[in-house]
């Protein structure tokens, strides 16, 4: 640790490098996390600024992931013990059958080809370097037309394996050195990929290595590039589609349907998947992407996927990205424009983790080196790989194609076969055999009636009985300053640990954001009743297949609880449908509530059919009941009330929004008091409605840059707004600080320059540094050469050189600080703040009388201050003999 501008510099070595994952790479001071670090290329250092004063008492300095909170709190998720509900779910109800299997083989066989156009083919903006083109193409054979589009994105994972012809930690991480092989993670969804070429969709798993090699200084951990990856690989198909060349010649003229495009990104592919609907939106939507398919993903940054199909999937085990973040693309999307009339939902896996969907990722069918992401092999623990609701490889990868390829199939060839397999009824795909899944479904707009998104106080009157209803978000009592809760809201829940609480938990760059709201409903007698009343204009619901909301018991309460739903028509007719007889949303998940990451606090699905809602009239519903008469007394989230059918929709580029985009700024530090910098938020055009999104500053802010958080309302007709952020300056030397502002889920708008760069410019001289010789008696011992600062810094100042052998001898009259062996170098160094230095040798003392000795030493190489190099200072030995 050392002082900078504002605070202090964090600096963690590693022995090896940190791991290759898709969570971010935090730095802990004694447990508590307290911002993203920045990685050294080689994975080796990690380095964090923060202005946070419990730095200076550290005993311990650690490296922690964003998503891997159960760690953070003492847990190793491997040896977590079974939980109350452990049972229930090994023998959790199972929905029908699905008519049609998604994850059996279709019509046609399957043709594959690669194309490889170079390692470092193309620069990809916001990431600095360039990557490679590279794909894996799968067709189906004979298939005429133009067909569907599917690529695929792996995650972040290692990229080389093997060992180096010459090793060096100064080699780049991408191309892989002599002696290393490429890792093919997109070799790993072959299954996938053939269950929908077979049933005649074209199918490209594109590699993205150089990005995982260096999206560790990205400012978005590589979302943008990412998604300039898609695109570039999309402008490749639509010129070898309509004029051919490149590697295929013109055997795909007319045979792609650039008008019809799906995208699936695994891990951090998945947030790059999201970003690149909304940047080709952005662009005019020059390609019809219409359905996106975040599996396992990370969403670092709260951005919206509007206009198009969404389902998110989350595997339960998942050890990488454990706070299943992917959960916000659905909260965050749901009501994020009016009118939008596209479907989207979430797939929960139970048993599944964050690596098997990819065989690249898995034991026994990668080719390099791959592991389990969820450690432990006891049978005890709801994740561990001898449990029995655990999924192995084969199984889990089998799931993992039915929902892939169930949801392409629906989207994209309208194939309504597979309506039920995501419309939250848990019909299942025979392929998918033992696994438990749960999915959480927003039907489009033209099929649904919303009634209460519950997310606001319910009207006087509305609540009655021994039960209250408050409106809640975010989490209370982390480990971090970060509240993502709504000013004057209360927190859902309290915990260290957001691994348990995906709705509620932070996102790292936008961690000033509010979280999805619910409410919370505590009872304490069995006359509770919460009241929903119909509007006139909507009171007949004949046409609509379900009456469903969102449900999940309290942390804190019982393991299991209970609601009666109770449907009221205009002639005071009732029917009582209690939640546990159609659904499982208010058992709590797998796990035991012991900071382990388990259970996982999710909202899932009450659907009620409305076929069996009998004695009342469904052309005059007035209105729906909670009603607390099941259990005395307990605790429960409810959100998203209403009623709604399964339904396509309509899916595409949302081209027509209002893209709103954040100006760069940069400024001058200054020497003293506070300044300001303005930044620009713009609308591309005006809005006939308002356009909402919140903005925060993000990055090593110290106490230079100063935090602000809020949200800006675009009144109608009104195109930009200003940011004012405030600067601290001060008289000291010190580094550049490049910091965010960072746009997070609007409303009303499409996301485009999401991150606005400032760059604060240090403006002080670098100070001089002035070096003395030296005059010592012999029996000294270790002394220092003079060193002096022209003024405080706060750099650390360190120059280095060589020591030269006069008439005394090094080894046998003098040697360095740190009596090294026979290396003769000199290291010398002022901290941050200071004036003065080290500059240190020790000095041997013998028992001979001699004449004064001289030797030298010699400042070759100098950072942070001024100094002319080579610079010679020369130590004189006086004998004490």
């Amino acid at each position: 640790m050392r002082p900078v501008a504002g605070g202090y510099q964090l600096t963690l070595h590693l022995d090896a490098p940190a791991a290759m994952r898709a969570s971010l790479p935090l730095l802990a001071v004694d447990g508590k996390p307290l911002g993203v670090a920045r990685q050294s290329p080689d994975r080796k250092t990690l380095t964090l600024v923060s202005a946070d004063p419990s730095v200076l008492t550290a005993r311990d300095v650690s490296l922690v992931w964003s998503g891997d909170l159960g760690k953070q709190s003492g847990k190793s998720r491997g040896i977590t013990a079974g939980g109350p509900t452990d049972a229930d779910w090994l023998k959790a109800r199972r929905g029908p059958l699905l008519p049609s299997d998604p994850g059996a083989l279709g019509k046609y066989k399957v043709d594959t080809a690669e194309y490889n156009l170079g390692d470092e083919a193309i620069d990809l903006p916001g990431l600095g370097h360039k990557s490679e083109l590279r794909g894996k193409v799968y067709s189906p054979r004979g298939a005429l037309g133009p067909r569907p589009l599917v690529i695929f994105l792996h995650g972040r994972h290692e990229v080389c394996y093997g060992d180096p012809t010459h090793p060096s930690d100064d080699a780049k991480p991408w191309p892989c050195p002599p002696g290393m092989k490429a890792i093919p993670s997109y070799r790993g969804y072959d299954a996938p990929a053939a269950a929908l070429a077979s049933n005649g969709y074209q199918v490209v798993s594109i590699s993205a290595n150089a990005i995982n090699a260096w999206d560790s200084d990205a400012y978005d951990a590589g979302a943008q590039a990412r998604a300039e990856l898609i695109l570039d690989h999309l402008a490749l198909w639509r010129k070898w589609s309509t004029i051919g060349g490149g590697p295929f010649g013109t055997r795909f003229v007319g045979r792609i349907d650039l008008q019809n495009v799906g995208l699936m990104g695994h891990s951090r592919g998945g947030e790059g998947v999201a970003r690149a609907a909304v940047l080709n939106a952005d662009r005019g939507g020059q390609y019809g992407i219409r359905a996106v398919l975040p599996l396992a993903p990370t969403d670092f940054a709260r951005a919206t996927v509007p206009g198009v199909a969404m389902s998110v999937v989350l595997p339960y085990c998942d050890g990488d990205v454990s706070d299943l973040q992917g959960q916000k693309f659905y909260d965050d999307t749901r009501y994020s424009v009016d009118g939008d009339a596209a479907p989207r939902s979430t797939v929960t896996v139970l048993g599944a983790n964050h690596n098997f969907f990819n065989t690249e990722w898995t034991p026994g069918q990668s080719v390099a080196p791959s592991n389990d992401d969820w450690f432990g092999d006891e049978k005890a623990a709801p994740c561990g790989a001898k449990y029995a609701g655990r999924l192995t490889a084969k199984e889990q990868q089998a799931v993992g194609t039915a929902y892939v390829a169930g949801f392409f199939r629906l989207q994209l060839g309208h194939e309504t076969q597979f309506l039920a397999q995501f419309d939250g009824s848990d019909s299942r795909a025979a392929s998918a055999g033992k696994a438990v899944v749960r999915v959480v479904s927003q039907a489009p707009i033209g099929s649904r009636r919303d009634l209460n998104h519950f997310d606001k106080a319910l009207p006087t009157g509305a609540v009655s009985g021994k039960v209250s209803a408050t409106v809640c978000a975010g989490v209370a009592n982390a480990g971090v300053a970060s509240t993502a809760q709504r000013a004057g809201t209360p927190a859902c829940m309290a915990t260290d640990d957001w691994a348990s609480a995906p709705h509620w938990g932070t996102a790292w760059f936008a961690a000033m954001t509010p979280t999805t709201a619910v409410t919370k409903l505590k009872w304490t007698g069995t006359n509770g009743v919460v009241r929903v009343d119909v509007p006139a204009g909507k009171r007949d619901v004949r046409r609509f297949a379900a009456l469903t909301f969102r449900a999940a018991p309290d942390p804190v309460g019982a393991p299991k609880t209970d609601l009666t739903v109770r449907v009221v028509d205009g002639h005071g007719r009732a029917v009582a449908v209690p939640v546990s007889e159609v659904s499982d949303a208010l058992v709590r998940m797998p796990g035991s509530n012991d900071g382990s990451g388990l259970p996982k606090n999710l909202l899932r699905t009450v659907r009620i059919p409305v076929s069996s809602l009998k004695g009342v009239d469904l052309r005059d519903v007035r209105a729906v009941e909670l009603r607390t008469d099941r259990v005395a007394s307990g605790s429960a989230y409810v959100s998203d009330l209403g009623f709604s059918s399964p339904g396509l929709g309509f899916s595409a580029p949302a081209a027509l929004l209002p893209k709103l985009s954040a100006s760069n700024v940069t400024v001058q530090e200054g020497d003293k008091g506070t300044r300001t910098v303005d930044f620009w938020v713009r609308l591309s055009r005006p809005s006939i409605r308002p356009v909402s999104v919140y903005i925060e500053t993000n990055g090593e802010l110290a106490e230079t840059v100063g935090e602000v958080a809020r949200q800006l309302v675009f009144k109608p007709g009104q195109v930009r707004q200003k940011v004012t952020v405030p600067i601290t300056g001060n008289t000291r030397d010190s580094y550049d600080i490049p910091f965010s502002l960072v746009l997070s889920v609007p409303h009303d708008g499409l996301l485009d320059e999401s991150f606005g760069h400032g760059l604060v410019i240090d403006d002080d001289p670098t100070p001089t540094l002035t070096l003395g010789n030296l005059k010592i008696v012999e029996k000294t011992g270790l002394v220092n050469f003079p060193v002096k600062l022209s003024a405080p810094s706060d750099k650390y100042v360190s120059f280095s050189g060589v020591l030269e052998n006069g008439t005394a001898v090094f080894g046998k009259d003098y040697t360095d600080a740190n009596e090294g062996p026979a290396a003769p170098t000199i290291d010398g160094y002022v901290e941050p703040g200071k004036t003065t230095g080290d500059l240190s040798v020790k000095i041997l003392d013998d028992k001979l009388k001699e004449p004064a000795e001289t030797f030298t030493a010699v400042i070759r190489q100098i950072d942070g201050a001024t100094l002319k190099v080579p610079t010679t200072l020369t130590a004189t030995i006086t004998d004490n003999d």
